[in-house]
């Protein structure tokens, strides 16, 4: 019994329009149907294992656990598929399949146009799940606030799990701006006294660009998470710029938006004056990780939340190194929050 139609309805969607004709077959326990079971267990309550053959033509196809659709390659027009579900799995086998499924997208870049799940909703229950179905990283979505067209990335996926002085549970996506939010100075003048905490960057700048731009686009979605912020810097420290000034303390806060680290986006600490400036945000961003050129996609010189010295903070530059600035220089504002 083949499908004739080219769409055919499953969960969350529809096994996908290939662009050619591929004519699927359903079984559910050896017996033949028209319908494709919308959940991964069966009325007993016992786990599916689903097979994908299409026989002697070069179309190969794999059933997709976390998105509970199907997935082909090297597609051959005119293709016979069957969709061979037997519910013989335990629920560790089956837990397997959707952790390596998670996986695959952490370490997976895609850079697809997810905005249909940010309209229709589906992108959060697709990340509060844990499953992440059909979201990659460097996935995007675009979105219009006050005349403003925004494209938001899929930094990373569950980075921030179990941190936390009370630990973040909740499943979620770390969001980041393709392009500069706006500008503005770390401080008023050239001091780092009060850490990045005490910054106005903290105070004034992202509480502004979070109600502005943020807020408005994801409303009760964005998570307030437990971090790690400096609030201190000792003037006779030496640090890794070879002048003085370090920080020297640091506080757990509730926050909802602050700026990337050097370790968020080089993978290591560079100019960063202490691991006061790093606490939480100790990892590459998977982005970062698997596109290094992302860090100078046209961002021109951007802000980072590390402290150098007395007198600066860490930032990337646009021509591809890592370099720091005075505080008072104003650099694009290209923050991090995370949604689920």
């Amino acid at each position: 019994m083949y499908q004739e139609n080219k769409s055919y309805n499953v969960i969350k969607g529809t096994v996908p329009d290939f662009g050619y004709d591929v004519k699927f077959a359903v079984l559910v326990d050896e017996q033949k149907t028209n319908e494709i079971p919308t959940e991964p267990k069966n009325e007993q309550g016992q786990y599916y294992k689903v097979n994908v053959d299409c026989g002697k033509s070069k179309t190969t196809g794999e059933w997709d656990y976390n998105a509970w659709n199907v997935k082909l390659e090297n597609i051959e027009e005119g293709s016979r598929c069957k969709l061979l579900f037997t519910s013989n799995l335990s629920e560790e086998e089956y837990n397997k399949y959707i952790d390596a499924g998670v996986a695959l997208r952490r370490n997976t870049y895609r850079g697809k146009d997810i905005t249909e799940y940010y309209n229709n909703k589906s992108l959060y229950d697709m990340i509060s799940s844990g499953k992440f179905d059909d979201i990659y990283v460097g996935d995007y979505i675009t979105t219009n606030i006050d005349g403003k067209s925004i494209k938001w990335l899929i930094a990373d996926l569950d980075n921030y799990l179990y941190t936390g002085d009370a630990a973040l549970t909740r499943h979620h996506a770390t969001i980041i701006p393709a392009q500069s939010l706006q500008n503005a100075s770390m401080n008023t003048t050239n001091d780092t006294t009060g850490g990045y905490y005490g910054s106005k960057m903290v105070t004034e700048t992202l509480p502004s660009v979070l109600e502005t731009y943020i807020r408005p686009a994801f409303k009760d979605h964005i998570i307030t998470y437990k971090t790690m912020l400096t609030t201190e810097v000792n003037t006779d420290m030496y640090n890794r710029a070879g002048s003085k000034g370090a920080s020297s303390k640091w506080g757990w806060y509730d926050r909802e938006l602050d700026l990337m680290s050097e370790a968020n986006v080089y993978g290591t600490i560079v100019y960063s004056s202490s691991g006061f400036d790093t606490g939480i945000d100790k990892a590459q961003y998977a982005i970062f990780q698997l596109k290094p050129e992302m860090i100078n996609n046209g961002y021109m010189w951007f802000w980072l939340k590390d402290v150098v010295s007395t007198l600066d903070f860490a930032g990337s530059c646009g021509q591809g190194h890592a370099c720091f600035h005075t505080a008072s220089y104003s650099g694009v504002v290209l923050p991090r929050f995370l949604i689920d």
